[in-house]
């Protein structure tokens, strides 16, 4: 098949959750001189395809997904975007192929951690011969760097609490639970579970309004990638929604993985946190101090 206007690796397909995260992997692909298909998944992704080749795809359609994959001719996936829910097995429409080399597949997509269902996906994807790709290698302007991205900076009693939040996303993570969590004054007041970041910070703000935490400390959000966790797939990530939450929450700034954390609208991101008197910045869980001293 020619694949005319694609490199020589086949055709990208952008399988596109929830979120910002998607459209801005389309847009590097499209300013990298791709041609993109994106695989809109039902009642996930936000925004309108209108512009590319595009179909919409129930969430555990492996059939739909391989028949579209073999008519556009792709080589190459991105997995990007949240998905809010689990698909019930009555949605799980196999391939012959999966149901052959993968005997547990459908029991993982229904019952596994997210990281153990997201790994199974990756390899029924590669199963045929393509290759699942990250976002950050598509649009890697969004991958956080060490140190501070704004005007402020975390003080001393801010990296106290960036290094007991990091501890206790390290150990959900390895849980396979989540990838934030939330210290003040150094007691981790909050761990991200399914509900994800932003109600995650609306509890937090719920406790600050309900006098259960210390009006007169600030405390930290940090996000980490899972220890454990396949980088091609659910990198933590902020955008302008995450400041604007984590300022209600009363917090002093933000925290992410360095390299492996991706900050969605940069500019803008860094204007509402500057706005907001927040520090945002990357850490590195391999320096001494995660890179901020």
């Amino acid at each position: 098949m020619a694949l005319t206007g694609d490199t020589a690796a086949g055709r990208l397909a952008i399988i596109a959750g929830g979120g910002l995260l998607p459209s801005y992997v389309a847009e590097a692909a499209r300013a990298a001189g791709e041609n993109p298909v994106i695989v809109a998944l039902k009642d996930e992704s936000d925004p309108r395809w209108e512009g590319y080749d595009h179909a919409v795809i129930g969430i555990g359609d492996f059939a739909a997904l391989e028949g579209l994959f073999n008519r556009y001719g792709v080589g190459r996936v991105v997995m990007s975007g949240s998905v809010r829910r689990r698909p019930e097995w009555r949605e799980v429409r196999p391939t012959l192929r999966i149901l052959m080399k993968v005997p547990a597949a459908i029991r993982t997509l229904l019952s596994g951690g997210d990281d153990t269902v997201l790994q199974m996906v990756i390899r029924l994807i590669e199963g045929n011969g393509r290759r699942v790709v990250g976002a950050h290698e598509i649009a890697p302007d969004l991958l956080a760097s060490v140190g501070p991205l704004g005007a402020a900076a975390p003080g001393e009693e801010d990296r106290r609490d960036i290094s007991q939040a990091a501890n206790a996303a390290e150990t959900l993570g390895r849980l396979d639970v989540g990838q934030g969590a939330v210290s003040i004054g150094e007691r981790v007041v909050a761990l991200e579970g399914l509900e994800g970041t932003d109600e995650m910070l609306d509890r937090v703000a719920g406790l600050r309004a309900a006098g259960r935490i210390s009006p007169r400390r600030r405390g930290v959000l940090v996000k980490l990638c899972k220890p454990q966790q396949d980088i091609r797939a659910d990198l933590p990530a902020i955008g302008v929604a995450t400041i604007q939450n984590a300022a209600k929450a009363g917090l002093a700034g933000i925290a992410i993985e360095a390299g492996r954390s991706l900050v969605l609208d940069r500019t803008a991101v860094i204007s509402a946190a500057d706005e907001a008197g927040l520090f945002v910045c990357g850490i590195d869980r391999g320096l001494p101090a995660w890179g901020l001293e």
